[in-house]
């Protein structure tokens, strides 16, 4: 008798107040909660918003249960402050070139849905109770500039030429897509991420913005 679909992978970072929970496989599927169970929890409510870029990323969608894989040990530093960045057990298992690929065009694919989330996005969007929050542009620019740090995270060396020029933010992000793709020739620091790490971290972080320009717009 056949099997049913293959369980979703989660990984669990908690911090004291805030707990987040990132699918291993599915680079940019991460939420988080209150709880484990909460932030697994909103996982599933996010799947809609995640299936467009599986879609043009050329892949099949997950379609198994979830199920917590691996749990970081300790305090996860940076759940409390709303950001994910703790590299999985499972993160540091060597990465084939065709595993590398798959990542790269999901995070492909998670760029093109931010660009055009940017480009049908009104400049101001709704602040919150207290008038905070940042408009469009500025969440762009941030989105950018972090990527560029977390290139160095992955092990690229930062090209002065290439981040000045017009095609910087394109330029970097055929890079980090281009270290995906072959991660046989990445070297990464021993306090650096993981190719997979990253693909999961700089993913999240697109999506997560993508998905904050579209609900206040």
């Amino acid at each position: 008798m056949a099997g049913g679909p293959d369980p979703v992978a989660v990984f669990i970072e908690a911090g004291t107040r805030r707990v987040f929970a990132s699918v291993l496989d599915w680079p940019g599927w991460a939420r988080s909660g209150k709880t484990a169970e909460l932030a697994v929890e909103a996982l599933g409510d996010y799947l809609p918003r995640y299936l467009p870029v599986v879609a043009a990323a050329g892949l099949q969608p997950p379609s198994g249960d979830f199920r917590i894989a691996e749990r970081h040990d300790g305090l996860a530093k940076g759940a409390d402050f709303g950001a994910l960045g703790e590299t999985a057990p499972s993160d540091r298992r060597p990465l084939a070139a065709a595993d590398g690929a798959r990542l790269a065009s999901l995070l492909d694919a998670a760029w093109t849905a931010f660009d055009a989330g940017v480009a049908r996005a009104p400049e101001r969007l709704r602040k919150g109770p207290r008038g905070g929050g940042r408009d469009t542009s500025q969440i762009v620019e941030h989105v950018h500039s972090a990527e560029a740090m977390y290139a160095r995270k992955m092990g690229l060396a930062r090209d002065q030429a290439a981040a000045a020029g017009p095609d910087a933010v394109a330029a970097l992000r055929r890079r980090i897509g281009g270290a995906l793709r072959a991660p046989d020739e990445l070297l990464t620091s021993a306090h650096g991420w993981p190719p997979r790490c990253a693909a999961r971290r700089i993913a999240w972080h697109v999506l997560h913005h993508l998905w904050e320009i579209e609900d206040k717009s």
